[in-house]
């Protein structure tokens, strides 16, 4: 079975650099409380480590 990630923003982007903003919008996420189901792959677990401080994730099997 292929394991995916329940990321959630829980901290606002607007006095992070924008790379991070940046990350945020690729993985889909807009605004505090908002959350989004995604892969378990490599590129998606490099998007969440960026941005580990601004969101909370769990692994839904």
């Amino acid at each position: 079975m292929a394991t995916t990630l329940r990321v959630t923003q829980i901290k606002s982007k607007v006095s992070e650099k924008q790379n991070m903003r940046d990350t945020l919008r690729s993985l889909g996420l807009h605004r505090i409380g908002e959350s989004v189901e995604r892969p378990d792959t490599p590129q998606n677990r490099g998007y969440v480590r960026t941005v580990a401080h601004l969101v909370k994730v769990e692994e839904i099997d």
